[in-house]
């Protein structure tokens, strides 16, 4: 049996030899204050330490008093509790119970804790003492007196207050003080979270200092206090150095920062298939977070946090963090990962985190992740960034089950409880098989109206754009600017672009005017905003361009190097590169190298570091030496910008004797191949990007690049280019990369990875001319080869195998989402895995798909007339619209596949061997067309479907 609250007051008053006390009431909290004061300027003294126990029923009798004493004079608490217990102890002979310690100082404690949330600067406007009505609070100290607790409960509230009995009868009493001051309940109970989480470290603080009094008391000992302090402490520096920062960080090279044009991000659900949920309405991303937080609930659904390049991810993440510093901690504490700067990943989320964050909090405790004291919350910026396949045996499918796998433990054990938050790419979980179950998705979606105008009125609220927001606006909203503009402003990164732009006089509007689709008018502002960085970073008032005072490069001698940049940078891993690459790489053109040379002459060696250090390029955080792009989308469009110059040069001929001849023999060029596109997989974005440039020429000879590529994919595909025994071109490239500290691939990777990216390059080459009548015929891309009149062609297939031998899955996870549209009549797919490929519109007439996984294949539109789909996995599948008539889908597993509008004349759904098609409940058969007509329908589907 333990005592009570007001028993081991009483027992103190006994021991300081005072009568009883007044009633609880503001004179009763004047005490306590005075105590503060006397022993904050003159020291320790038995009678003030008496007038406490004898006007006050606790110290907590001070909540009862004007809270603008209590915060605004900065009087110490703690040193209260350590005098009473040092002078009971003189007093005694004797030293104080475990339960009177913790008694006197875990209230001392809570006021210090109570003081240091409510003075916070975001607190700083709030009218504590607009109803200063102390009868509810009098109430709550009134039942502190019947709180009991015993030794077991006081060692249980040493190690974590704030889940301790005490922490709540204190809690309450912080609760009925805060409604006094007309605080929100939702809000309140944040503050008192807060204040119960945040007293530890006062705790710690008075066991430090009290030293004699409680050395014989207290287990662990004074060192184990001292490294949780220190941990503190630590904690505290990383939250300064690394999180408050965020928001002041400057945008690009402007001279104001984030926090200055920053709105709020709305994002809407995501659905089983990865698609927003158009039905749903959009919500504050900051809001939905944060309430996800705060609801102890769900904890182990992991935030997935998706969007488009541009849509705001990373400075969500960097003012989200800051947000949850200055509003949730100690609740939470924000940990921010660029994922792009990890190096090391180990088999464990945990373990990961612990070799990239050298902080003291982490290395120097074992039980960092365990102790109730502190929940952290990591954000993880940036999961398409992430590059693990080139250098580990790890994939993104085994890291994003071990960030779910890490969510699903801090919700089984009580001792961790952490959350995490994970950004990246709208397509950056297409192509990982068996999501985990536990990822609550939701996509960032475009600004509306009101944010976009929020946007704005900050943007003009800044000195160096005053004056100039309104005829941009009016430009939005005007005729002249056309309709796919105006949705791109819709996305954060190119309002800023178009904005700046339009302010500097750099927006060439006719161009946009020729706009004629979404990618055209991006791929027009990304062109403007190369040319802006290169002609706006140092000029006069008046307008004089000093760029080539200061660099010694013409624009167009500093794009060719910026392009360079963005190869070293893409082929690293999309992130950063070293110098030492790019200077390799310009040293090995000749044009470039004497764009070097003539700098160096002027500029000294440093002369490509100082080119450079003006625009859109910084030195990289990770790596000294190195460079990155301020915004990942530069880097992709660059690169495809470099991607188009040797793609154009490959066309070009020069007149012989005997006909035509290419400038770029086919030896150069196959090198020139393995050099780009060698590295890893060809993105979307870098894709669409390419693309957008080649069809702003009109008059771009198509024809030969197909030729000349389709050349190349032919002998790549018979293995020309690695089975020989001279030095091969893999190999080449390899040695290349390697030299340039580039790890993790070998000669079957960088030869898998040209050949296909050749073969996406194909693909949309063949996609774009099957919508071009003059086109359609010269231009016919045949991924297996052409169709054999009495066999399955069997090319792809051994592609696919040989591609997957380096990897499961790797071969749809480079080229499945480029298969829209593809001609794959005739081919042998047989066993062949394409879950989630895009095979919307596709031709597999005839294909041979018996045994292939096709789970969650987006087939719509695809023709599969007489396609052999016999025991084919089609879980999930959307074959909307498909052509089925007359294959055969015996065996074939449609569970939950989509086949709204599907054809299945004659197709035949059974047979002896492999027995009916599979269907469940979420098949989707509606509005199937011809089932009248198909083949071998088992009765069950009859009956069901009401043809029976």
């Amino acid at each position: 049996m333990g005592k009570r609250f007001w028993q081991t007051w009483q027992e103190f008053r006994q021991s300081f030899s005072v009568s009883e006390s007044l009633s609880t009431s503001v004179e009763t909290g004047k005490a306590v204050l005075e105590a503060a004061n006397t022993l904050k300027e003159e020291g320790d003294s038995i009678e003030i330490l008496q007038s406490v126990l004898q006007n006050s029923s606790s110290l907590l009798d001070v909540l009862c008093s004007p809270m603008a004493q209590v915060i605004g004079a900065g009087l110490p608490f703690v040193p209260i509790g350590i005098a009473l217990l040092k002078f009971a102890r003189d007093i005694n002979q004797k030293d104080p119970s475990l339960e009177d310690c913790f008694f006197i100082v875990s209230q001392a404690a809570y006021l210090e804790s109570t003081k240091e949330i409510l003075s916070l600067n975001i607190y700083q406007n709030f009218n504590w003492d607009a109803k200063l009505d102390i009868k509810a609070i009098s109430q709550q100290i009134e039942k502190l007196n019947d709180v009991e607790f015993n030794s077991d409960g006081a060692n249980k509230a040493i190690r974590c207050f704030h889940e301790s009995p005490l922490a709540e009868a204190f809690n309450r009493v912080l609760l009925a003080r805060l409604a006094a001051a007309n605080i929100s309940p939702g809000l309140a109970e944040i503050l008192t979270q807060r204040v119960a989480r945040n007293t530890h470290r006062y705790i710690i603080k008075a066991w430090i200092e009290a030293g004699e009094v409680i050395k014989t008391l207290i287990q662990p000992s004074l060192g184990d206090w001292q490294r949780e302090q220190e941990r503190f402490q630590s904690i505290d520096s990383y939250l300064k150095t690394h999180i408050e920062q965020k928001p002041f960080e400057l945008v690009f090279d402007e001279k104001f920062a984030f926090k200055d044009i920053y709105v709020p991000i709305k994002a809407k659900p995501v659905d089983a298939n990865g698609k927003i949920d158009e039905k749903k309405d959009s919500f504050n991303l900051e809001i939905w977070a944060k309430t996800i937080l705060l609801n102890p609930d769900n904890l182990e659904q992991v935030m997935f946090i998706q969007g488009g390049p541009g849509r705001g991810k990373s400075v969500f993440c960097r003012m989200f963090a800051y947000t949850v510093w200055r509003q949730l901690h100690p609740i939470w504490t924000p940990i921010l990962i660029r994922l792009r700067d990890i190096d090391t990943f180990e088999t464990r989320l945990e373990n990961t985190i612990k070799a990239e964050l050298k902080l003291g909090f982490i290395q120097g405790d074992a039980n960092w992740l365990t102790n109730a004291n502190t929940r952290f919350l990591f954000i993880l910026d940036g999961f398409d960034e992430l590059h693990i396949e080139t250098r580990n045996n790890l994939n993104l499918g085994d890291f994003i089950k071990q960030v779910a796998g890490f969510q699903k433990e801090c919700k089984d054990y009580s001792e961790m409880g952490h959350r995490v938050i994970i950004t990246g790419r709208s397509m950056a979980l297409q192509g990982i098989a068996d999501l985990p179950r536990n990822l609550e998705r939701v996509e960032i979606v475009e600004m509306d109206g009101q944010l976009q105008q929020q946007w704005l009125n900050k943007w003009e609220a800044l000195q160096i754009n005053k004056g100039k927001t309104i005829a941009f606006e009016q430009f939005l909203q005007s005729d002249k600017c056309p309709d796919e503009v105006k949705k791109l402003a819709q996305e954060p990164l190119l309002l800023y672009l178009l904005a700046a732009m339009y302010r500097d006089g750099k927006l060439d509007i006719h161009k946009l005017e020729q706009a004629s689709d979404n990618r055209t008018a991006k791929i027009i502002i990304y062109q403007e905003a190369v040319n802006w960085v290169l002609t706006k970073q140092r000029s006069e008032a008046d307008g004089t361009d000093l760029n080539i005072e200061f660099t010694k490069q013409k624009p167009e001698d500093l794009k060719r190097i910026l392009m360079e940049a963005a190869v070293c940078v893409v082929q690293s891993g999309g992130e950063f590169a070293s110098m030492s690459m790019l200077e390799a790489r310009l040293q090995e053109d000749e044009a470039a190298k004497a764009l070097i040379e003539k700098a160096k002459e002027k500029l000294g060696n440093e002369a490509l570091k100082t080119a450079l250090a003006a625009f859109y390029i910084r030195p990289a955080e990770k790596q000294e030496g190195g460079v990155e792009f301020f915004h990942k989308s530069f880097g992709e469009f660059l690169f495809a910008e470099r991607l188009k110059a040797r793609l154009k040069a490959w066309t070009q001929d020069y007149d012989a004797d005997e006909g035509r001849q290419p400038i770029i023999s086919e030896a150069v060029m196959n090198w020139e191949i393995y050099d780009l596109l060698g590295y890893g997989g060809l993105t979307q974005e870098i894709v669409d990007y390419l693309m957008g440039l080649l069809t702003e020429s009109q008059d771009f000879p198509w024809v030969e690049l197909f030729k000349r590529l389709d050349k190349f994919y032919g002998k790549w595909c018979q293995g020309k280019f690695i089975d020989t025994a001279e030095e091969t071109l893999p190999q080449k490239k390899l040695r290349q990369l390697q030299r340039y500290g580039i790890q993790g691939l070998g000669q079957r990777q960088v030869d898998v990875y040209a050949g296909l990216n050749v073969m996406i390059l194909l693909l949309e080459l063949h996609r774009y001319a099957q919508g071009r009548d003059e086109l359609k015929a010269e231009i016919v891309f045949y991924p297996s080869g052409k169709p054999q009149e009495d066999n399955w062609t069997t090319q792809l297939l051994c592609i696919i195998n040989y591609s997957d031998g380096l990897g499961l899955r790797n071969f749809i996870k480079i080229v499945g989402k480029f298969l829209r549209g593809a001609n794959l009549s005739g081919v042998s797919l047989r066993g062949a895995d394409l879950s989630l490929a895009n095979l919307r519109g596709a031709d597999l007439s005839g294909a041979h798909l018996g045994g292939a996984s096709l789970i969650f294949a987006y087939l719509r539109g695809a023709d599969l007339s007489g396609a052999h789909l016999n025991g084919a996995s089609l879980n999930g599948a959307s074959l909307s619209g498909a052509s089925l008539n007359g294959a055969s889908l015996n065996g074939a597993n449609l569970s939950g596949a989509y086949l709204n509008g599907a054809h299945l004349n004659g197709a035949n759904l059974s047979d002896e061997f492999l027995g009916d098609v599979k269907w469940d409940e979420k098949t989707n058969w509606e509005n199937v067309r011809g089932l009248d007509t198909a083949i071998n329908m088992p009765e069950a589907l009859k009956q069901q479907l009401g043809l029976s």
